[in-house]
């Protein structure tokens, strides 16, 4: 969420969609890195059996990305996207190709972080520790954003499809959610894991 915000901030100096959407990035940015913060002020201590921000049962991703022991390489992957999107945006700010497709990655990470959830759901063939009343504020939140996006005057088609495609992947969590329920889990296939997404 925290590199969909950075990026949608990028996207608005060559879109300049509405200004109101805009600040709601630059709000979550404040947000998610004060979370970030602290998360990895009170992590656990990496130990053999457990590493940082690793999901249950999940492999090591190459440079145990996002999964450091300290917190200097957090700061600095942030500070280099950042700084790497921002050379981009002046190099190639001017294109309407360059544009879009920034605006088309904010977009598109946002609108699948309901993913790793789906997949962990379908693996485990169980919804468990996955809660009605988040699944229930998701659904409700992205009817909002759809009405709103298809009735404001400035805000691109990257913002629609990617509105719809985020309801349907939590409109599948339902279905997960009516299919499995929290049902017996199968042993070695993971668990379940309730995402919080602002």
């Amino acid at each position: 969420m925290l590199l969909a915000s950075i990026l949608r901030c990028f996207y608005w100096l060559g879109a300049e969609f509405e200004t109101i959407l805009l600040l709601q990035s630059i709000l979550m940015i404040f947000v998610q890195l004060t979370l970030l913060k602290v998360a990895l002020d009170h992590r656990p201590a990496d130990s053999a059996h457990h590493s940082p921000f690793a999901a249950v049962g999940a492999t090591k991703r190459p440079y145990r990305f996002w999964q450091w022991r300290s917190q200097r390489p957090y700061w600095e992957f942030l500070g280099c996207f950042t700084l790497a999107t921002a050379v981009l945006q002046q190099l190639f700010g001017g294109s309407s190709v360059f544009v879009d497709a920034v605006g088309y990655l904010a977009l598109g990470i946002e609108a699948t972080l309901p993913m790793p959830q789906v997949i962990a759901n379908h693996r485990s063939r169980s919804c468990q520790g996955f809660r009605v009343s988040v699944l229930v504020s998701w659904l409700l939140g992205d009817v909002m954003k759809m009405v709103y996006f298809y009735n404001a005057q400035h805000v691109g088609m990257q913002f629609k499809a990617c509105a719809v495609t985020q309801m349907i992947m939590d409109v599948y969590l339902g279905v997960q959610f009516w299919r499995f329920g929290n049902g017996p889990k199968i042993e070695g296939k993971g668990k379940g894991v309730e995402m919080v997404r602002l």
